[in-house]
C-alpha cells in the first residue's frame, strides 16, 4: 500500500468545503471528510485505478459529493501526493496555477 501526502492547499480545500457543507446541514461536513478519507484510502491501495488527466495528474471522483481528488503517484517512494480537491464545476486550470 502506498502512503499519502496531502499538500497544504489540498488540506485547505478539504477544510473550506467541509465547513461549507456543515453550514448547509449539520453532519454533512463530517460525511464529506469521511468520504474524502475513504477515497484516499482506496487510492493508496489502488493508485493506478484512475486515468491520467493532465501531465502526471490523475483524478478520482467522490461517490456522493461532486468533487475530484487530484493526485500524482511517486512509484519510487510508494507515495500518492494529493494536490487538490476541487468541485467538479470548477475550472481545473485554477488549481494548476497554484
Amino acid at each position: 500500500m502506498y502512503k499519502s501526502i496531502i499538500l497544504p492547499l489540498a488540506k485547505k480545500d478539504i477544510r473550506d468545503s467541509a465547513f461549507w457543507y456543515e453550514q448547509q446541514q449539520k453532519g454533512l461536513g463530517k460525511r464529506f471528510t469521511v468520504e474524502i478519507r475513504d477515497k484516499i484510502h482506496f487510492i493508496q491501495q489502488n493508485p493506478e485505478s484512475f486515468n491520467l488527466k493532465y501531465n502526471n495528474m490523475r483524478t478520482a471522483v467522490l461517490t456522493t459529493f461532486p468533487f475530484l481528488i487530484h493526485y500524482c503517484i511517486d512509484d519510487n517512494n510508494k507515495l500518492v501526493i494529493i494536490s487538490a480537491i476541487f468541485h467538479t464545476s470548477r475550472n481545473p486550470k485554477i488549481w494548476q496555477k497554484r
